[in-house]
């Protein structure tokens, strides 16, 4: 089995504090004692997961275990918070004092996590921020797609679908975590309200990015609401959740409902089985992740912010394996 593919496995790791990339040397960060990082004595990297409830970071957490397969020389730790911002700040304590090599984090929420993250960067651990980010710039590297274009790249998928008239619902994902920010700024600035004026956003509501949640924040909208003609979510569980809500009440078929992740057995499949109208990807970035670790770990240099791109699914393109968005 392959240990690292570029280069030849360097037995001692090469000090990261003379990266520019890595934080700073501490006489804490310094002192520490690293692995090996061979099949005896591998390499340990911690994985903070904010929860496991959602089929997107199952997905996640498996993409790490693949991309790390090939390589005997490191070990993963899996954590899973639950859902929660105190328990996975107490995890990440807990891999920092078991003397974890590398530490990536897909945080729950900004604010708990990024103190703990600091800790541990200041450390000298290198610090990999997936998904969503933390405050400040004290980590190593932030992976991601850009959660602001998808949203606005579904506003005007939107606004076009609608032929600029009509009434939406948006259900959104945890509005304390980044991505739910990023993806209803982005929606609004796609539908561009001041020029769309016969366009109106009926009702919101936070679902925090799972399918139950949606479909009850669903069912009050039907309630309350008539004539809604599209429903965007900032996931697709979410989606699914309205549009099961919908069904329910025979409302779904006068409906177009976007969603976000595009996961094969997920997003894609329901737009090909005619649940979902669109789908935008949001990779994981597992596989960036490691492929990213294994350069800090060998002491290159590598960039703050790394951007993962992003596809559209509908009923025209899927067979084709969607559309790129540039």
């Amino acid at each position: 089995m392959p240990m690292f593919p570029r280069r030849a496995f360097v037995g001692t790791l090469v000090c990261l504090c003379t990266l520019s990339a890595l934080p700073s040397c501490s006489s804490s960060g310094s002192d520490r004692k690293r692995h090996a990082g061979t099949p005896d004595d591998p390499y340990v990297i911690g994985m903070s997961q904010c929860n496991l409830g959602e089929p997107w970071r199952v997905q996640m957490n498996a993409d790490i275990k693949r991309a790390t397969s090939p390589y005997p020389n490191i070990k993963i730790i899996f954590k899973d918070a639950q859902n929660d911002s105190l328990t996975q700040r107490a995890h990440v304590e807990e891999l920092v004092a078991q003397g974890i090599d590398l530490l990536v984090i897909s945080p729950k929420e900004a604010a708990p996590l990024t103190q703990p993250v600091a800790d541990a960067y200041k450390k000298g651990i290198p610090v990999i921020v997936l998904d969503r980010a933390v405050q400040g710039e004290e980590y190593t590297v932030f992976i991601g797609a850009d959660n602001k274009k998808i949203g606005r790249e579904a506003g005007k998928w939107a606004v076009k679908a609608l032929g600029g008239k009509g009434k939406i619902v948006e259900l959104k994902g945890l509005m304390t975590s980044t991505p739910g920010q990023d993806r209803n700024a982005g929606f609004r600035e796609g539908l561009d309200l001041a020029n769309n004026k016969d366009i109106q956003v009926v009702f919101e509501a936070d679902m925090a990015w799972l399918e139950p949640n949606a479909r009850k924040e669903m069912a009050s909208a039907l309630a309350t609401q008539s004539d809604i003609q599209l429903v965007y979510a900032h996931n697709d569980p979410g989606a699914h959740g309205a549009y099961l809500a919908a069904k329910e009440a025979d409302k779904h078929g006068a409906m177009k409902f976007i969603g976000i992740d595009a996961l094969p057995h997920e997003g894609i499949r329901y737009v090909k089985d005619g649940i979902l109208d669109a789908t935008f990807a949001y990779p994981t970035g597992g596989a960036e992740a490691i492929e990213t670790a294994i350069k800090i770990l060998q002491g290159e240099k590598v960039e703050k912010k790394i951007t993962l791109g992003t596809r559209i699914y509908t009923k025209e393109n899927v067979a084709k394996g969607g559309e790129e968005i540039k």
